[in-house]
């Protein structure tokens, strides 16, 4: 009986070092990225394929890497736990640094810099900041023009972070010292494309999202929404890479890569080919 279960241990004992082995062989060869593959042109779906800035670039370090890419389609707001919890290797989907998110995930050093625009239909009465904010003789916001206005933004993302801030922060809300929300003018999907949808149907007064998904947006809408043009930038943002707090091995080689394909010309390469591409529009 004692024989048995030793053997019985052995081979229980030989089938976890295989699987063990065959675990870690497929960390070691294939780098799963989690996206929002609904962000253009960052990260979208082309027929049946991932395509974008982001996809592209992590294409080029997974090569670095001597791995391959394996790209997961998830909500945006699901990203930074996922990476987190070591669902994902790292999350890329024009992810800003914040400091809300650094304490959950490091970051690698920035790729792309982003712009937070505001997109209103044709005949809005929104032309400006201006026409949103009431300004101090220091420039700084004091109070709303309209009260009611309401604002589309994707969830979980940088525009949905900053324009559910206090109005005294560039905010759209009503924002206690604790923190709690008084009044929230911020109404959240999904996606991009719904938040625009909703503009589109007057169920919001304006979008604020990504300088180059607006861009797309526009295009695909000509004559319908635009974006406001002149000095009227909502935010200026760094763009980078998410990875496990404790994954720092990991984070080494992509900042490295990066480094690498900075320095050649790929990053910038790939950069200027689909925003150029979107700038024609």
């Amino acid at each position: 009986m004692k024989k048995i279960i030793s053997m019985a241990l052995t081979v229980v004992m030989l089938l976890t070092a295989v699987v063990a082995f065959s675990a870690c062989s497929k960390d070691d060869e294939v780098l799963v990225m989690a996206t929002n593959a609904a962000f253009p042109p960052y990260e979208y779906v082309e027929g049946e394929e991932f395509v974008g800035i982001d996809v592209e670039i992590a294409t080029a370090i997974a090569e670095k890497l001597g791995m391959e890419l394996k790209i997961e389609d998830v909500e945006f707001g699901s990203i930074i736990g996922g990476v987190a919890e070591g669902k994902y290797d790292m999350g890329m989907a024009g992810m800003t640094v914040t400091e809300e998110r650094k304490q959950s995930v490091n970051f690698s050093d920035t790729y792309a810099t982003g712009i937070q625009v505001i997109i209103v239909k044709e005949g809005s009465a929104i032309a400006s900041l201006d026409d949103i904010f009431v300004f101090d003789d220091e420039g700084n916001p004091t109070a709303l023009k309209n009260p009611e206005v309401k604002v589309g933004v994707q969830q979980d993302t940088t525009g949905d972070i900053y324009s559910s801030d206090d109005i005294t922060n560039w905010g759209l809300n009503d924002v206690e010292e604790d923190g709690t929300v008084t009044t929230d003018r911020v109404v959240r999907y999904k996606t991009g494309a719904e938040a625009v949808e909703a503009l589109k149907t007057d169920k919001v007064d304006m979008v604020i999202i990504d300088n180059e998904p607006a861009k797309s947006f526009v295009a695909a809408n000509e004559g319908k929404i635009h974006i406001l043009s002149g000095d009227n930038e909502y935010a200026v943002e760094d763009y980078a890479i998410c990875v496990a707090k404790e994954n720092t091995e990991l984070l080494e080689k992509i900042n490295h890569a990066l480094a690498e394909l900075k320095e050649d010309g790929t990053v910038d390469k790939i950069v200027a080919k689909y925003i150029n591409a979107g700038s024609s529009n």
